[in-house]
C-alpha cells in the first residue's frame, strides 16, 4: 500500500512487523548472510548483536563500543 502524501510505502514511516520482516528475509536465497543494520542509508553499518523485546516492540541491538 502506498502513502498518497509522498508516494512512499506505508512501512517507511510505520515500520515493519516481525511477520513482515521474516517474510522478507525468507526471500533471500543465501540464508547464511550476516545481518547488519544502518540508520543512515548504508553509509555506516553495524552487526546485530541482540534481538529483544523493549517497550512493546522488537529491538535490534548492536553491543559494540561506540566509534571514537
Amino acid at each position: 500500500m502506498v502513502n498518497k502524501s509522498n508516494s512512499a510505502p506505508n512501512w517507511v514511516s510505520r515500520g515493519k512487523t516481525i511477520r513482515e520482516l521474516i517474510q522478507e528475509l525468507q526471500t533471500f536465497e543465501d540464508q547464511g548472510l550476516e545481518v547488519q543494520i544502518s540508520v543512515d542509508d548504508g553509509e555506516s553499518r553495524r552487526s546485530i548483536s541482540l534481538v529483544k523485546k523493549s517497550r512493546g516492540c522488537c529491538l535490534l541491538v548492536n553491543c559494540e563500543d561506540p566509534q571514537p
